[in-house]
């Protein structure tokens, strides 16, 4: 039971006979064009307890954009290197991302918690 769909997404553009390219976020290893028919049109949201509020921005540490991991979920096995599935804090599931563990150097205490997690 987990979300079925994600968006919003901007169109791109409008190929014709119902089939649309859409704007997916960078890291979607998905191919970017839709039949109308998986399509649903955005509504405005009517209350206030439906409206998320906006990603925090990035820290910037040595020059570059960092981000917070706010847990890791699963891991996999990519040849000799470890993947995990990272969790952003204050971020949406669509955001997650499998990220090598050699680029997680400042989240070994949350990889640490995860292993512990995973032998008990």
């Amino acid at each position: 039971m987990d979300n079925k769909r994600y968006g919003l997404f901007r169109i791109i553009k409008d190929i014709g006979f119902g089939v649309f390219q859409l704007e997916l976020p960078e890291g979607w290893m998905i191919h970017n064009i839709f039949n109308e028919d998986l399509l649903i049109q955005c509504v405005e949201l009517k209350f206030q307890g439906q409206h998320k509020d906006p990603a925090p921005p990035p820290m910037i540490i040595n020059e570059e954009e960092e981000y917070e991991v706010e847990e890791v979920q699963k891991h996999r096995t990519q040849g000799r290197r470890t993947q995990y599935l990272v969790y952003w804090k204050g971020y949406g599931d669509e955001h997650n991302q499998w990220i090598a563990e050699t680029g997680l150097s400042h989240a070994r205490k949350i990889i640490e918690d995860y292993w512990k997690r995973c032998s008990s």
